[in-house]
């Protein structure tokens, strides 16, 4: 099982010609009402490529909460530890620009009330693979990473937003998920990182793919899937939930990252961070087409 423990938001999107420079007004598109959030969206992910998925996060009693967890109700995704919050659901702010780019303010709200807390021990066992991201308080974030290794559960963490972490947690981390802005404020080489970690550092490159260094030493390259994005939001998370389905499934870890790098291609070919994510059968015949 996956416990996807993060934000839980919702995504208000618009399409622009191109991204605001700052002091710039853009006149842009109709405006989409989405679910987001890093947490709600690798949760999503992962049901969509198979696993079984519980999510651990917090929203407001407000209209946008209903549109947070109706697609993750509707997929599957178990709710029972998400809880309600007196401050707002989170909302992001995302331009879409004519190349796929885009531009991203998010406010917290809820996002801000998660606590380790929420979540009881017996969720944390062996067969368990915890996600985190950094949406919601770092302290709770290692609070869970802790109680989760120290009862055998593997751990994934995504460094997004960049965030400082302790590095003694980095020992009780398995694979640590960073893009190359995102690992370079690390401040460490990546094969330094890499041996401070249980498995693998995991660097994403967008259209050129992802690397993966090794706690053992060597790494694994992988290519992207050769696509036109039409919106790139949400396929770091897809990247991240489908590997995670991956590990949970028992593959190796260079078939996790292969289906990750091509599910991740998939979900930039629809607007939105959940609508375009693909499930199993799609990740299996995209697969086929990356180039071994």
């Amino acid at each position: 099982m996956i416990l996807v423990f993060g934000s839980i938001n919702v995504d208000v999107v618009v399409p622009v010609p191109h991204l605001p420079r700052p002091g710039e007004t853009v006149l842009g598109g109709d405006y989409a009402i989405l679910p987001g959030g890093k947490g709600a969206n690798q949760a999503f992910a992962a049901r969509r490529a198979g696993a079984a998925v519980m999510i651990a996060g917090a929203v407001g009693n407000d209209d946008f909460a209903a549109v947070t967890l109706q697609g993750l109700r509707r997929e599957g995704v178990d709710l029972s530890l998400v809880r309600r919050s007196k401050r707002p659901t989170g909302c992001a702010s995302i331009m879409v620009g004519a190349d796929g780019e885009n531009l991203i303010a998010v406010a917290s709200g809820a996002n801000e009330a998660v606590s380790a807390a929420q979540v009881p021990d017996a969720v944390l066992g062996p067969e368990t693979v915890l996600v985190c991201q950094m949406e919601v308080p770092v302290g709770e974030n290692a609070a869970l990473i802790h109680r989760a290794h120290v009862r055998g559960a593997r751990v994934v963490l995504n460094l997004a937003p960049a965030l400082p972490i302790e590095a003694g947690l980095l020992s009780e981390i398995d694979v640590l998920i960073a893009n190359e802005g995102e690992a370079a404020t690390l401040g460490e080489t990546r094969e330094h990182l890499s041996s401070c970690l249980r498995q693998a550092l995991v660097v994403t490159c967008g259209a050129a793919g992802a690397t993966a260094y090794l706690a053992s030493g060597g790494r694994i390259d992988v290519p992207a899937l050769a696509i036109e994005p039409v919106d790139t939001t949400g396929a770091g998370d897809t990247f991240v939930g489908v590997l995670a389905a991956g590990l949970d499934g028992r593959l190796a870890l260079d078939d996790a990252l292969r289906r990750a790098s091509a599910a991740a291609g998939l979900a930039c070919l629809s607007r939105g961070a959940q609508t375009g994510m693909p499930d199993a059968a799609a990740i299996d015949a995209a697969v086929e087409r990356l180039a071994r």
